[in-house]
């Protein structure tokens, strides 16, 4: 999807103007992709725009960092406020989409990470619905990726890299080439792992089935830990267990869930029909809630919100 450009960006702790936000064509992270980012969105809300789960996707970048052994050069805290601010000084009063980067800079090159700079950059830019209005409203066509999912063992999976998403790359572009809205890649061992930038849930008997993120390769994510949550207080189960491809094909329902997707519909799986073909009613009940949640409108959720005031 196109980027609308906004005023500023954060670097290192000072706001640039977009157009000067660039980097040196040496840049270790641009060669190797030994760097980790988050995707995280703000609402709309009655008190103003608000944060979703600030604390939880910072804190999570500053895990993946940890993981790949970069130390970053500020705080948890140093990067909420930097991330407040920036929405606040881009007028981001309809909602944005934001993205946190740790990357490792100019001056050193070859394999070995360890001697590069750490910078740290912030951006924000409007951004609609990733996978489509249609998509949010009338479900989306998958496709089971050609292209596997890391083995855990090979890079670690429990990290947002940003190397690793040249492997959900593949896999996106295999799907829209063959005529489908988006894919989903398999672990090494042959079990559903998750979409190329979403984590997957199945419906079945009313109860609902996601893959252990640990096991399949999947990130674990924020927005799946908030379905999570959602579907646990409106009275189903949740489980995390091991899926194989006909259990995506014989579903009630399914969904799948992300940051930049937020909670939307499967209408079809390798061109089989999933339930009726439509939005089922716990998909619709969890979307509803959610889509409540992150606008302020639901009390029970307000503490997942870091308003910008």
């Amino acid at each position: 999807m196109p980027i609308t450009p906004t005023d500023k960006i954060w670097m290192d702790g000072e706001f640039v103007d977009w157009a000067d936000a660039t980097v040196h064509v040496l840049t270790h992270t641009m060669h190797y992709g030994s760097g980790v980012f988050e995707g995280i969105r703000a609402y709309p809300t009655d008190r103003g725009v608000a944060v979703f789960r600030l604390r939880d996707h910072i804190e999570r970048l500053f895990v993946s960092a940890s993981v790949f052994l970069i130390d970053i050069p500020f705080s948890v805290d140093d990067v909420i406020e930097a991330t407040r601010e920036l929405v606040r000084v881009n007028g981001m009063d309809d909602g944005c989409y934001i993205r946190p980067l740790v990357y490792l800079g100019y001056g050193e090159m070859g394999l070995n990470p360890i001697p590069s700079p750490v910078n740290v950059s912030i951006a924000c830019w409007p951004w609609g619905t990733y996978l489509g209005d249609d998509g949010v409203a009338n479900g989306v066509s998958m496709k089971i990726s050609s292209w596997r999912r890391h083995d855990p063992n090979a890079v670690p999976t429990a990290a947002k890299g940003t190397g690793m998403y040249v492997n959900s790359s593949l896999a996106k572009v295999e799907a829209i080439k063959a005529g489908y809205d988006e894919a989903i890649l398999l672990a090494p061992d042959g079990n559903v792992s998750e979409c190329t930038g979403e984590n997957i849930f199945v419906v079945r008997d009313g109860k609902l089935l996601t893959p252990p993120s640990s096991d399949s390769g999947a990130l674990e994510g924020i927005t799946q830990k908030s379905v999570e949550t959602i579907a646990r207080d409106l009275g189903h189960e949740v489980h995390y267990q091991q899926l194989i491809r006909t259990d995506l094909y014989t579903a009630d329902e399914a969904f799948l869930t992300g940051t930049a997707a937020e909670v939307v519909p499967i209408r079809a799986v390798d061109d089989r029909t999933v339930g009726a073909g439509k939005p089922g009613p716990i998909t619709q009940q969890i979307q509803q809630t959610y889509f409540g949640a992150v606008r302020g409108e639901v009390d029970r959720y307000k503490d997942w919100l870091d308003y910008v005031e």
